[in-house]
């Protein structure tokens, strides 16, 4: 292990961790600020106990999101100097906007929320839940056109050693940002869907709050469903923008190692990167895999064999990545619309089998995303700007081996802590069940 690749693994470490906590705000925030809304709008109490409910979990996870963040961009001059040096000049701008705009319009109203309860109106106070919905969901999209340049670098040039920005319009309607940006604020809607049904069927297979959490379960459940929909939706657009712009991504994702028209798509595959070739390639459709990429069963697919080994990312990772989160992301789908359907039953709180499905499904988003996110990132490589800078020359010159490895000791451990905080107080919050305070969100006396 050298100094770049102990670099790479940190930030995987950092990152992945602190996208455990990205996907739930982004869709929870959007659910809490609808149980408020349906508060204000029918005046029922049980609307107003699911918002303080959800919306304590939904701090919680805030909290350690906002925590995990904040070393993500100190790494970029630390480990990364030569990165910050090259393409700060563009790379910086939308981080820039997302702190100083997006960031801070959620922390300010998720503070007037927090405390402004029976202190503003009911509309007035349902309209900041909305407002931080809305910042936190903003955050997103600054961070996501900033990774959207990475992955297809837009509005620059080449001058003084360095990428200079010339075009701030093509970096913010950059088409590879906005389709990213969809696809994982969708993908976080899931999170946050399967994150409130699991726990609602937890707790009626224990009769527990019978009304209070079939509401829940069924609103979460239309809002899986419209969301898997638009995931499934966005990733189509996503992986014809692949083909076109990283087609050595859309290869390994593909494990397709030849050029040819028409190529067919293989649900029995079995990559052997040693040899070049697939040992396993049957259960074929044609022209599925042209359709796919171009959506024209007729297009070329670029094989990995057009582009120079070092310029290859690692294709068994990204494949095995891709068919797993594609996989589980249909499961999801699935497993939406049955909980769409079934609550609609007179008996449904005896289908317990499917309630406990529900409960043992609750991670299972989280690793899709993680998945995605892995395609992206190990599709990219070797460039940590595609076709522009390659990570072995964006990391930092000064650094050690010692330090980088004592760091990632560091924060592996820091992480682990906060990871072990989150889920007892998210445990604790969500086995405890919703009560019938109203002042406040959370009491007290567990403040202090």
């Amino acid at each position: 292990m050298d100094v770049l690749a102990l670099s790479r693994l940190q930030f995987a470490v950092t990152t992945m961790f602190h996208f455990i906590f990205v996907p739930l705000t982004l869709g929870l925030s959007v659910l809490t600020a609808w149980f408020e809304t349906k508060y204000v709008r029918t005046g029922d109490p049980t609307y107003l106990r699911m918002t303080k409910f959800w919306g304590k979990l939904f701090l919680i996870n805030f909290a350690l999101g906002v925590v995990t963040g904040i070393t993500q961009e100190f790494q970029f001059g630390m480990n990364w100097a030569e990165y910050s040096r090259y393409v700060g000049d563009i790379f910086g701008a939308p981080l820039a906007i997302e702190a100083t705009a997006a960031f801070f319009l959620e922390s300010v109203f998720i503070g007037v929320w927090i405390f402004g309860w029976d202190k503003i109106s009911k509309k007035a106070h349902a309209v900041t839940i909305w407002l931080v919905a809305f910042g936190t969901n903003l955050s997103a999209l600054w961070i996501l056109l900033a990774n959207g340049w990475m992955q297809k670098p837009v509005g620059f040039v080449l001058r003084n050693g360095r990428a200079e920005m010339n075009d701030f319009l093509a970096l913010i309607t950059n088409p590879y940002g906005w389709i990213k940006f969809l696809h994982t604020v969708t993908s976080g809607y899931m999170v946050a869907a399967f994150f409130v049904m699991g726990i609602a069927a937890w707790h009626l297979l224990r009769k527990n709050e019978i009304d209070f959490f079939t509401r829940s379960f069924k609103t979460a459940a239309m809002f899986g469903l419209l969301s898997g929909l638009a995931v499934g939706a966005s990733g189509d657009f996503h992986a014809v923008e692949i083909a076109k712009v990283q087609p050595t991504k859309f290869a390994a994702m593909e494990s397709v190692w030849e050029t040819r028209s028409n190529a067919p798509m293989h649900l029995l595959l079995v990559p052997d990167e040693a040899n070049e070739r697939n040992a396993v390639a049957t259960a074929s459709i044609p022209g599925m895999l042209s359709f796919m990429a171009f959506h024209d069963v007729n297009g070329e697919v670029k094989g990995l064999k057009e582009f120079p080994k070092e310029e290859r990312p690692p294709v068994l990772p990204v494949f095995l990545s891709f068919r797993l989160m594609v996989g589980l992301g249909t499961l999801l789908i699935g497993l939406s619309l049955l909980a769409v359907i079934m609550p609609r039953w007179k008996h449904f709180l005896d289908f317990k089998l499917f309630l406990w499905i529900m409960v043992i499904a609750l991670p299972l988003p989280y690793i899709t995303v993680q998945l995605g996110w892995l395609v992206a990132e190990l599709g990219r490589q070797p460039w940590s700007v595609y076709g522009v800078l390659k990570t072995a020359d964006s990391v930092s010159k000064s650094v050690s081996l010692v330090q980088v490895g004592g760091s990632l000791v560091g924060f592996t451990l820091l992480y682990g802590l906060l990871g072990v905080i989150d889920i007892y107080l998210l445990a604790k919050y969500a086995k405890k069940g919703p009560d019938n305070d109203t002042t406040g969100m959370i009491p007290v006396k567990e403040v202090a």
